[in-house]
Formats: C-alpha cells, structure tokens, sequence
C-alpha cells in the first residue's frame, strides 16, 4: 500500500481547516498530521511533526504567510510549501513563488485540485493550478519590477485592502495589528511608490496587477 501524504494544514478560519482536512483525509492519499493559524504555529508544528508538505494560506494574522515560508525553508531547504489562497493576482503568487514555495492554488480551485496539488509537490514537482497558471501568463512583464522588490509581504497585504476601499481599523482587525501599526504600513508604502494621494495609490496598485487596469 502506497504510504499517505503526510500535511501541515494552516489557515487561521478553524471551520476552513476542518473543511480541509475532511476532503484531504477523504481522498485516502493524505493524512493531515497538524494544523496552524498563523506562521509562527505552523512554524512550531512544522518542527516537530516534519510533514511532507505545508499547505499555507497567505493572510495570516501577524507574520505572513510568505513570512512562514521563508522561515520553513531556513529550517529545512527541501520543505515542500503549497500556497492555497484567495488571492489570485500575480503579485503574490510570484512573491510566494520567489520565497520558495513548491505550489500556488486559489481557494477558487475545484476540491479535486487540492489533492492533486499536494500529492504533486509532495512528489518533488511544481504546481500552480489553471487559473494561477493563466493569470500569469497574461500578465504583462512589467508589473514584476521593480516595485516587486520595494515592498515587504505584509505591505501588499494591506495595500490590496487598501485598495478595496478598507478602512485602517477593519485592516487591523481582519490582520490582527494595532490600527498605529497599519498606518504606519500604509506611509511606508506610499513613500516607497512614490505616491502621496489615495488616487495615486490606486493607480500604483493598478501597475503592480493588484486591481484590474
């Protein structure tokens, strides 16, 4: 008998990664060993169960979960990473991509995908599903660099909210960060586009891919 996948679920929604877990387990090809809700859980879990693949949401409340991939691959080089995500704009899938994860799926995916997914990369693959796949395809190549670079994880979180027209208290609550901490984010980030207004700001997260343009 083939020996299941073994998998480190994280997503902070407890509901969602009962979800999760009851189709991973029903397919037979996995065995979901821990579960995290934030990056320094998962961290943590990753350690001491040492799974064959971490499925790792990006929107986690304190460090991201971009963040959480960097800090497994220090840990161990050949971790396996799958992002699954709800965000499907090319920006964050590149920057998943760059920290190292193995895989990008959106929560938008047919749930057969995810099994697939995990058993891919578990297997030594890459694999990003058909929607990342095509959405990156269509991309224009500028909206890489070099503002890509500029920045950080948390940053492009809260510019994307930003930009759907959050206020800096509703950030703070749905990333668990002191509203000061969230302004401050958001200076930064306008000092680093180079923008000074919240039209401005439109614009740039238009050029980066973050709205449709």
């Amino acid at each position: 008998m083939t020996p299941r996948v073994t998998v480190l679920l994280v997503d902070d929604h407890p509901i969602v990664r009962e979800g999760y877990r009851r189709l991973l387990e029903d397919s037979g090809r996995v065995h979901v060993t821990g579960e995290g809700s934030n990056a320094a859980e998962a961290y943590r879990q990753f350690c001491v169960l040492d799974p064959n693949v971490v499925i790792m949401d990006i929107a986690l409340p304190g460090v991201s979960g971009i963040e959480g991939i960097r800090r497994i691959l220090a840990r161990r080089a050949n971790a396996r990473v799958l992002v699954f995500s709800m965000y499907e704009d090319t920006i964050f899938v590149r920057r998943a991509l760059a920290a190292g994860a193995a895989g990008y799926i959106t929560k938008a995916c047919a749930p057969r995908v995810l099994v697939d997914a995990v058993e891919a990369v578990a297997s030594g693959r890459r694999y990003v599903s058909h929607d990342v796949a095509q959405t990156l395809a269509l991309a224009p190549r500028w909206s890489e660099a070099p503002v890509h670079e500029k920045l950080s994880a948390r940053e492009f979180e809260v510019l994307e909210l930003l930009v759907q027209g959050r206020t800096l208290e509703d950030i703070a609550r749905q990333l668990a960060l002191n509203p000061k901490t969230v302004a401050n984010h958001q200076s930064s980030i306008k000092h680093k586009l180079g923008v000074d207004s919240a039209a401005q700001l439109f614009r740039a997260a238009m050029r980066l891919g973050l709205v449709p343009s």
